[in-house]
């Protein structure tokens, strides 16, 4: 779908021109529901291949409806899927976000399997993604060269401690955070808001600014939201639809359910 393809921006110039940008993390793959999430007005919806299971026929369907309602569709993978990511560009995702990020050449690896030479070895084809040869495949490579997001998840200690050279990588778009994960990998159990994870994800946010990268935060409180706001961030992860799904069925059940008899 090249002409939403072009349309759709880079962090910063959204960034820009609006209040800053918004996304939700896929875990219900249906085109109606992120269809549904793309009329709602977020920016780029997280399409999450390391934990949901998707065939590429759904993921494709999935992909077109975000870009066709100009919602900006992000594909996460795992380092041991980084081969497909030629394959899920093609399919017209505008970006890749890699879970559990520990090293700068884990970040290169995508780089490589993301772009076009000469930032990286991808292969080129046609189809959709050139608007079926109406755009020239040289124009093409030059605006998937310029437009494709690169995203570390950041998730362990490793990647915090490794975080300086990732952002070193030229391509790298903007870094996110991985706060659940990354309290099990300090021995803390499932307990995102530890204050000691909290002091690493503000680790990495400080990071982040030196380096001139976006931070894109995750508040899972109202603390941290309004931490994040008084630092000036403006990407934001609107947490994960499942989670909102379920909630909103529950609450909706108990408002008309009657109450128990004495």
């Amino acid at each position: 779908m090249v002409s939403n393809m072009i349309s759709l921006t880079l962090p910063d110039e959204r960034r820009q021109s609006r209040r800053g940008i918004f996304g939700i993390l896929n875990s219900v793959p249906h085109p109606t529901l992120v269809e549904m999430i793309a009329v709602a007005g977020y920016d780029f919806i997280l399409l999450d291949l390391e934990h949901v299971p998707n065939n590429e026929t759904l993921l494709s369907q999935c992909i077109q409806l975000a870009q066709l309602n100009g919602c900006i569709p992000l594909v996460r993978l795992t380092q041991a899927d980084i081969p497909r990511a030629g394959r899920i560009l093609d399919m017209g995702a505008h970006g890749i976000v890699l879970s559990r990020t520990e090293s700068a050449a884990e970040v290169i690896a995508l780089r490589e399997a993301m772009f076009f030479p000469p930032q990286g070895s991808r292969g080129i084809t046609g189809g959709s993604v050139t608007g079926f040869g109406t755009l020239p495949l040289a124009e093409y490579i030059r605006q998937a060269n310029e437009k494709l997001w690169l995203v570390p998840m950041i998730e362990s200690l490793q990647g915090i401690e490794a975080i300086d050279d990732i952002l070193r990588v030229d391509q790298v778009t903007m870094v996110m955070e991985g706060a659940l994960d990354l309290a099990l990998n300090m021995r803390l159990g499932p307990q995102p808001s530890h204050p000691n994870v909290e002091a690493q994800i503000r680790h990495l946010a400080e990071c982040c600014a030196r380096a001139g990268k976006p931070f894109c935060a995750n508040p899972r409180t109202p603390e941290q939201q309004q931490y994040w706001q008084r630092q000036g961030i403006d990407c934001w992860l609107c947490g994960e639809d499942r989670g909102f799904l379920f909630q909103a069925l529950k609450q909706r059940l108990s408002v008309l359910q009657p109450e128990p008899p004495l």
